[in-house]
């Protein structure tokens, strides 16, 4: 009898720490940053290369630096997936600048604060 019951009370155990754990386990959601290039009349400007990347700071780090580039498609948005680059409990992701040129004399350029598991946007402006 006193086996069966310690029987019981093992798996009792088992399954709460189970259902525990399953429970705090999530799937981190996409950190992705999009932005929009418009020309100075506000219409989508394709076929725009949009570079991010991170301004220089004073002191060496050894952070993971990210410097990506990307043309736009058709919609003039580039869009930029930072899911690697992001773990479950850190803190924020990244504040880049943005390059966009077209040709030798297109140039706009911006600041973006990606946020983690969400959609970031920026519009820049060609000119």
């Amino acid at each position: 009898m006193n086996k069966i019951i310690g029987k019981a009370g093992l798996v009792l155990m088992a399954g709460a720490f189970i259902a525990l754990t399953a429970g705090s386990c999530r799937k981190e959601g996409e950190t992705v940053a999009k932005i929009t290039v418009v020309d100075t009349g506000g219409v989508v400007f394709p076929d725009a290369m949009v570079r991010l990347y991170p301004s220089p700071t004073i002191e060496e780090h050894g952070a993971i630096i990210i410097d990506d580039t990307i043309w736009t498609g058709v919609d003039g948005i580039a869009s930029f997936d930072f899911s690697d680059n992001y773990n479950l409990g850190q803190a924020g992701v990244a504040v880049l600048d943005i390059e966009v040129r077209s040709g030798d004399t297109l140039y706009g350029e911006g600041i973006i604060k990606i946020e983690q598991e969400v959609t970031s946007q920026e519009t820049v402006v060609i000119q």
